[in-house]
């Protein structure tokens, strides 16, 4: 629609389009929503479908938990960090691990060489595990850990160590990310073949209905393949389909369906797009709810609801003037909340060159604390709703996530879509497609490709401890001359006798790290049983 005032109206030589390459109009109207059933597609927050939000007084009730990811060094270090981001304000933690920890090797591995404490937090022991979390109470502070090749061992780790504490296990609360399949399709930290990594996900969500009643069991992520590419549609698609594999595998194990989703948890990545992410949130809440009534017959109404972490896009920062991240943070996260998200980490200005600095970390904590306190954008619920672009783009992006799902579906799931690469390839195409755009100028990012300048970088950045690596294998080489070697080798017999057999292998994991098992000892015996993964485009 135009107006009719005689002239010829001048627009922009450029492709109006969503991030996803969808036509975006010059105005939208009713027409655009046609059909629109307020009940069906909307209804009210904390009610069915949970588009609007899945509890009904959403941050009127309380705001997202500000949980900052963090982790670096070695646990006496990201203890530090995490005691002072608590005392900042931040209401959760997120534990970031280093890519040794997150693939199954100690620091003294040949495997781990120059990588240990670079990119997140080593860990391989219940005395790192202590040391971590010493002075913060893990029976009343949650905590998220991005964790998913060994998610296993770590909450063994985090229940060994609050048993310490002489905490209730009822009560503590936090999250595993627990995510194998997007591993396979985006990101790589994978150690054991898919279907062996499927049994310990379902050994947590058995483990966790009974002894664990309010720990997230998983947290599907979305985050990482949008970070690799794909479109806002294919984020929600693909995450979903992931699970219904989980899902489906946790029925097949005899589970019932409303004993475990409701604790159930998603991660979401938030880019520039600003509506059309609003959209995707809203989409996705109330596609998942559809899939879990409908396909699964659930009952709970808390089985239906789609809860989720966001994280504000990592791909989006740029090491060119970087202090124009400090702007593209603060409007994703404005997105994450208007999408009505359950907790969120906004990224540090300085990620594209440097892990976070304090300074840039206490910035990002800020972001959210002024989006809290001074916006107003929490004082109602979904208030972009009724907008007719806006409920537009959720029903585009609701509807181009179905057919993914369908899609993937005929193949025969997620782990046959994944064994075929057909994720990898989807996602690579449409990162191939972004890339040439910029290139081309036909997306604009500020500083990179268009308004440029001899910009120093900032002063201050955080620098890697290369102490690090010989003191971490220092102390893994006391534990294990300390440790009682014949019942650390009776525990590490039982969980290799149990990974033979079908016993539930977190109950053998807490056992062996009790007994100083490391998690590179653990995830030996482990891969002499199951195998290991090798890297291929189809699995």
């Amino acid at each position: 629609m135009t107006p009719d005032n005689g002239k010829q109206p001048v627009e922009r030589e450029i492709p109006f389009e969503t991030s996803s390459g969808k036509p975006v109009e010059r105005v939208y109207s009713p027409e655009n929503v046609d059909g629109f059933d307020y009940m069906e597609k909307l209804g009210f927050p904390g009610e069915f479908p949970y588009t609007r939000g899945v509890q009904p007084t959403m941050y009127r009730g309380r705001f997202w938990t500000m949980r900052q990811y963090a982790g670096f060094s070695d646990a006496e270090e990201s203890n530090r960090r995490y005691k002072y981001l608590l005392s900042q304000g931040q209401t959760g933690l997120s534990v970031a691990f280093d890519l040794p920890t997150q693939i199954g090797y100690d620091p003294d591995h040949q495997m781990a060489e120059g990588e240990v404490g670079k990119v997140g937090v080593s860990i391989c022991s219940i005395d790192d595990m202590e040391t971590l979390f010493r002075d913060i109470p893990l029976e009343t502070v949650t905590t998220s850990m991005t964790i998913n090749a060994t998610a296993a061992v770590l909450l063994s780790l985090y229940i060994a160590v609050a048993k310490k504490q002489g905490a209730d296990l009822s009560k503590v609360g936090g999250t595993t990310q627990n995510d194998i399949l997007k591993e396979y399709i985006a990101r790589g930290t994978y150690i054991f073949p898919p279907r062996p990594s499927m049994r310990l996900i379902t050994d947590i969500f058995a483990y966790c209905s009974e002894n664990l009643p309010t720990w997230n069991t998983i947290s599907i992520s979305g985050y990482h393949m949008r970070e690799a590419g794909c479109t806002a549609a294919q984020e929600v698609g693909f995450t979903i389909s992931d699970a219904i594999a989980y899902t489906q595998a946790a029925l097949d194990r005899g589970l019932k369906i409303d004993d475990f989703a409701p604790r159930l948890a998603f991660f979401f990545a938030c880019h520039g797009n600003f509506l059309e992410e609003i959209a995707k949130f809203r989409a996705a809440r109330r596609l998942w709810a559809r899939v879990v009534k409908e396909r699964f017959g659930a009952k709970d109404p808390r089985s239906m609801m789609l809860r989720f972490h966001t994280q504000t896009g990592g791909a989006t920062l740029t090491a060119q003037q970087p202090l124009n991240n400090l702007v593209r943070t603060a409007l994703q996260g404005m997105s994450a909340v208007l999408g009505g998200t359950q907790s969120l980490h906004t990224n540090s200005y300085d990620e594209a060159l440097s892990l976070p600095s304090q300074h840039a970390a206490e910035l990002a904590l800020r972001t959210q604390q002024i989006l809290a306190y001074e916006t107003g954008v929490g004082d109602t619920i979904d208030p972009v709703a009724g907008s007719w672009y806006v409920e537009h783009l959720t029903d585009e992006v609701e509807r181009d996530a179905e057919d993914y799902i369908r899609r993937i579906d005929e193949m025969g799931g997620a782990l046959a879509g994944v064994e075929r690469g057909f994720q990898a390839a989807e996602i690579h195409e449409n990162a191939f497609r972004i890339q040439r755009d910029i290139e081309a100028k036909r997306k604009i990012v500020v500083g990179v490709n268009d308004f440029v300048d001899d910009e120093l970088p900032p002063v201050g950045l955080h620098e890697h401890d290369h102490t690090v690596g010989p003191r971490r294998i220092a102390q893994v080489k006391r534990l294990r001359a300390e440790r009682d070697a014949g019942r650390a080798e009776a525990a590490m017999k039982r969980l290799e006798d149990g990974a033979r057999g079908d016993d539930n292998m977190i109950p053998l994991m807490v056992e062996a790290v009790e007994q100083y098992v490391t998690l590179g000892e653990i995830c030996e015996r482990l891969r002499a049983v199951w195998g290991e993964q090798r890297e291929s485009m189809a699995l």
